[in-house]
């Protein structure tokens, strides 16, 4: 027995000796500083559109007024916010950088202006979100001899003046790209197929995406920027064409990459149930006659009808039409509308009542309420895509730029543009005609009206419409009794771990917002909060 005690510590010993980081290592694994940029591609693409994707169709449709859960509603419908996290945003931005440093490194221009795009439009998001940020000091936790367990926060006005630089020199890199570049393969990348000019124009669409935004604090430099882009077409290409539109598939190959409120994954159906037309979105679109209206929502199933002749209790469905006595509605919020309901926004804390469901509850399945339509419960199809930046959105820049008397071409052709750009984008290229001639359509000179067509063309990326209306305050939109203010948010909240664990950067940056009536019990970490973009412009409430 001795004998084998030995044994036993003399292996143990010669074991112990070794560096256990040269033992444990991945025998299959790759360091980062050999990896092929290839590899890294797909994955900051995919993972970059997906999140955009779920706040445009998740809670930032309801903030905007797109859609309304009737079940699991507090934070879609109610702005019930505590603890909105930044990782996945920042974790694609980690893949990112080791994009551009491998791009650095093998002196690939595609790869660095790929990366410096998606870095741009990451960072964009994260501070149109939050405000100040980690930015400088965000991506050196893996970088030799520097300290970067409490990264600082960066001022939001100099996250978007580093994000227009990058994007400048990102158009100027896929400008002098070859694509005979060795090691390159277009079939990794899932946005434009490895063409450096539509990587070009998105790059330079973005620009004028945040030149916009941030011309209520830096009006010269937006006029400035606007001016240089549009007078230098050759110089920068932007997206005018939808077939240019910064877009990903959804592949609908698992639960992973398949559109997020498909019911082929998901065996209980609710990530479709829930999710309904919202009022404010509904009548506005029939107030236009849009024929986007029938594409993106059913009508009810059954209708209801309010008969002063039937006998009081009256409540029967007769040939698909529910029959209801007044005295049965007394007191009752209720829809007629014989074609799309909506459910009004922060309704209740009981959504799946509304317009008389004789089945409330989270299984509720809801005749009387236009649920998407079903194409929306699938996993992929040939309009179910990510929507990075279009050229509706593009043409609807110009137009407010235009407006505003900058040199930026005409503002009604941009206007008129951009509508048929979305239209088009949906397969409705057709119904432009008719659908411009309106009266509440045809242009009439105004910011509002270039807004709110923009609202509804951000369908599915409500994000954008979000800051738009913290910027504008169009469209005019009002929240319900349910919701936890009485004005729409401005911001999301520092998460709790950030505050604990990074807590004087992010006290500094907490002390920078502007508290306002409705920030109340959240104190300055609110999301009724102003960050800087919007301090001092009396936007989009008082």
């Amino acid at each position: 027995m001795k004998t084998k005690w030995i044994a036993c510590l003399v292996v143990f010993a010669l074991f112990s000796c070794e560096d256990l980081t040269e033992v444990n290592k991945n025998p299959n694994g790759i360091e980062a500083t050999d990896v092929n940029p290839d590899l890294i591609l797909p994955t900051v693409l995919t993972e970059g559109a997906k999140a955009y994707t779920n706040l445009g169709f998740g809670d930032v449709a309801g903030v905007m007024q797109h859609t309304q859960y009737d079940a699991w509603a507090d934070s879609h419908n109610d702005y019930n916010w505590y603890d909105q996290s930044w990782s996945a945003y920042y974790g694609v931005l980690r893949n990112n950088k080791l994009l551009y440093d491998r791009g650095v490194k093998l002196d690939q221009k595609f790869h660095q202006g790929v990366a410096l795009v998606m870095k741009s439009f990451m960072f964009g998001l994260i501070t149109d979100l939050w405000g100040d940020a980690p930015y400088s000091a965000a991506l050196n936790g893996e970088t030799p001899g520097i300290e970067n367990s409490q990264a600082k926060f960066d001022s939001q006005e100099d996250i978007y003046k580093g994000i227009i630089a990058d994007l400048k020199t990102a158009n100027q890199l896929l400008a002098e790209f070859d694509t005979a570049n060795p090691g390159y393969s277009n079939d990794v990348d899932v946005i434009y197929q490895g063409n450096a000019m539509g990587w070009r124009k998105m790059a330079n669409s973005l620009l004028l995406r945040y030149y916009l935004r941030i011309s209520p604090k830096l009006s010269s430099d937006a006029k400035t920027g606007i001016e240089q882009i549009v007078g230098d077409p050759a110089q920068f290409p932007i997206i005018t064409d939808p077939e240019d539109d910064a877009t990903m598939a959804y592949v609908g190959n698992n639960a992973d990459d398949a559109w997020p409120s498909n019911s082929v994954y998901d065996a209980s159906g609710s990530n479709f149930r829930r999710i309904k037309m919202c009022a404010t979105f509904v009548d506005k679109l029939e107030s236009l006659n849009d024929p986007r209206l029938d594409l993106w929502a059913k009508k009810i199933e059954v209708p209801l009808v309010v008969d002063n002749t039937l006998p009081a209790g009256t409540d029967e469905i007769i040939d698909g039409v529910r029959y209801l006595a007044p005295d049965v509605v007394d007191g009752v919020i209720i829809d007629t509308d014989p074609d799309y309901v909506g459910i009004p926004p922060s309704f209740s804390a009981l959504p799946s009542a509304y317009n008389m469901n004789p089945t409330p509850g989270q299984l509720s399945y809801n005749p009387h309420v236009s649920f998407l339509s079903d194409m929306y419960q699938e996993a992929k199809g040939d309009l179910l895509k990510s929507r990075l930046i279009s050229a509706a959105e593009v043409h609807f820049i110009l137009a407010e730029a235009a407006l505003n008397g900058w040199n930026a071409g005409d503002a009604e052709e941009h206007y008129n543009a951009g509508v048929a750009a979305s239209l088009q984008t949906w397969g409705l290229g057709d119904a432009y005609g008719d659908y411009i001639t309106q009266p509440d359509v045809v242009f009439n000179n105004t910011q509002q009206q270039i807004i709110e067509q923009k609202w509804i063309a951000s369908w599915t990326v409500a994000t954008e419409s979000w800051f738009d209306y913290r910027r504008t305050g169009y469209p005019e939109l009002t929240t319900g009794i349910s919701a936890k203010r009485d004005r729409l948010p401005l911001r999301f909240y520092y998460m709790q771990a950030e505050i604990r664990l990074n807590a004087d950067n992010t006290s500094s940056a907490i002390d920078k917002l502007e508290v306002t009536g409705f920030s109340q019990a959240d104190g300055k970490n609110s999301a009724w909060s102003r960050p800087w973009l919007i301090q001092g412009t009396g936007k989009p409430w008082n």
